[in-house]
């Protein structure tokens, strides 16, 4: 069964290929994955990778967490599952224009 890896501290120039050859010694790879920021169209600086195998998946933990890749030292591990995450309506509901602070209404005796 395949397991995914996460792969961090990577350099913003690494590309996808990169990281798929270089997982690919410790196993068979199926997918090289590197997170993109929409704004700014550059990695973030990490991404995953799915191995094929568990036991590749830890040949490459072993392998190469800590280990330096495009001059930067990476850390491996398995990749946990994503964490729900409070919708942004419900955070700007939060925060809506009556409950902020500020200079809004002056008062007369106060000037």
């Amino acid at each position: 069964m395949a397991k995914k890896l996460y792969v961090g501290g990577l350099s913003y120039n690494t590309k996808e290929d990169v990281l798929k050859d270089a997982f690919s010694k410790a196993g068979t790879v199926e997918s090289a994955v590197i997170i993109i920021d929409k704004m700014t169209g550059r990695s973030k600086g990490f991404g995953f990778v799915e191995m094929a195998s568990d036991e590749g998946a830890e040949k490459a933990i072993k392998m190469l967490d800590g280990k330096e890749l495009d001059g930067r030292k990476i850390t491996v591990n398995e990749a946990r599952p994503m964490e729900d995450r409070p919708s942004r309506q419900t955070h700007q509901r939060k925060f809506n224009r009556s409950d902020r602070g500020g200079f809004g209404k002056r008062h007369k005796d106060r000037f």
